[in-house]
């Protein structure tokens, strides 16, 4: 990158258990709560915002565009221009890229970026059959017709497709994501208590940082019931108390036999927003502004389907290329834990100099991850992963973090469901 970009501020909302606070919230209003706030304590005027642009997986029916939706929603003028994009779980970091490439390139100076999901809403749809059924109905022209067309229903037509489970396939190698976490577990040797034990550690951190008010400075809590006036300020996804007893007793998910993954050890489904505002480095001098941090490189990288758990140690490897940095550079790692095995993974494959030269093209490993500078407050397992949000989530907290700790440089970096990969190098003055 010729210039490091600027990120202004960033907010998020509070992360809601799928079913739960936010479920009667649709991601549109989520993603328009957050934007306003944020842009409105940014200071901005809005109508001198080039584009809004909010990654966003699971993309409501009822509100194509979905940027475009929040950028109105929100009180942006109609003359702002808005879109969505969608590159699975690291949808809330592509639209930080996304801006940065047209910063780069001359096409805009000021982005408002995020990322939405609102899980609890992704639809049940009807099968083949039922759906060939209302077409027929609807072409049926007389009363006899229609009867004619409806005698040919069966009850077994109403059986739902659910648009979560669909969504967490992947449809080329036809695995569960679930699934692909099991196959990490068995390439690693990674057993069922150690990957308990790093759930644990995982709500753990998140509480106590919780207790600490850690996460305050990036949340903006959300009225969820105005007529009962409740008001979410806090995660609530985090099992207080948890313990090794109470993982043991979940059984495996996703390979009933032999399986190690469970509802414990994996990410939660989850709804939530975030924004961040960016800039040009050169353009924030020039305003005045002082920015939470900046972002000075990315990349991007794919990997086999199957294995796609594995994709922070391609990213990273990739991302090391291009800058010339290694691990030693590093001061703060956030890397999501779609699953704890898959979180695990990452961390002996960038130690191990046998994976480097077998996947990574490289003759020496990536190095070891220090555990102290690791997700030190938590990551999904504990917060969950409303999947559309999370990457614009991780850049925000590594700033913040690197910001509390005093400490100059962050990576940011995810798996990405159907063999991706996404790393950042973001840094603070």
């Amino acid at each position: 990158m010729k210039e490091r970009i600027a990120i202004i501020d960033g907010l998020r909302t509070p992360i809601a258990k799928a079913g739960g606070n936010f479920k009667d919230i649709q991601a549109e209003k989520l993603g328009a709560h957050i934007v306003q706030e944020l842009a409105l304590r940014v200071g901005i005027s809005f109508k001198d915002y080039d584009e809004i642009i909010i990654g966003n997986v699971s993309q409501p029916g009822h509100a194509a565009n979905v940027a475009r939706v929040i950028a109105l929603e929100a009180g942006f003028p109609d003359e702002t221009i808005a879109y969505t994009v969608h590159r699975n779980c690291a949808s809330g970091m592509e639209s930080i890229t996304s801006a940065t490439s047209k910063i780069l390139a001359g096409d805009g100076e000021l982005f408002l970026c995020g990322g939405v999901e609102s899980m609890s809403n992704i639809p049940l749809m009807y099968g083949e059959k039922m759906t060939e059924l209302f077409a027929a109905m609807f072409k049926a022209k007389s009363i006899s017709e229609k009867l004619y067309t409806l005698s040919h229903f069966r009850p077994r037509y109403l059986k739902p497709i659910i648009g979560l489970m669909q969504g967490l396939r992947d449809p080329v190698s036809g695995l569960m994501m679930g699934s692909t976490a099991e196959i990490l577990a068995q390439d690693f040797g990674i057993s069922r208590e150690v990957q308990d034990t790093f759930a644990l550690e995982s709500h753990k951190k998140a509480e106590a940082a919780i207790k600490a008010g850690i996460f305050k400075e990036e949340i903006s809590p959300v009225v969820y019931d105005l007529k009962e006036g409740k008001v979410m300020e806090d995660d609530d996804g985090v099992r207080f108390g948890q313990n090794m007893k109470a993982l043991g007793k979940l059984r495996p998910f996703f390979d009933r036999k032999n399986g190690t993954v469970t509802a414990g050890n994996s990410s939660q489904v989850s709804d939530a927003a975030a924004a961040v505002v960016l800039m040009s480095e050169s353009k924030a001098k020039k305003m005045g502004l002082e920015p939470l941090g900046f972002l000075s490189s990315y990349a991007y990288a794919g990997l086999e389907p199957k294995r796609m758990g594995m994709g922070p140690a391609y990213a990273t490897a990739k991302l090391f290329k291009q800058t010339s940095l290694s691990l030693k550079d590093i001061d703060l790692i956030e890397m999501n834990e779609a699953f704890a095995v898959q979180a695990i993974a990452n961390l002996k494959a960038f130690e191990s100099k046998v994976y480097a030269k077998e996947h990574l093209n490289r003759n020496t490993a990536l190095g070891s991850i220090d555990t102290n500078i690791f997700n030190v407050n938590g990551g999904a397992v504990a917060l969950g992963h409303p999947v559309g949000m999370t990457g614009t989530r991780l850049v925000i907290h590594t700033l913040k973090e690197l910001r509390r700790r005093g400490k100059n440089r962050g990576l940011a970096t995810l798996c990405i469901g159907g063999g991706q990969g996404a790393s950042m190098i973001l840094e603070v003055e």
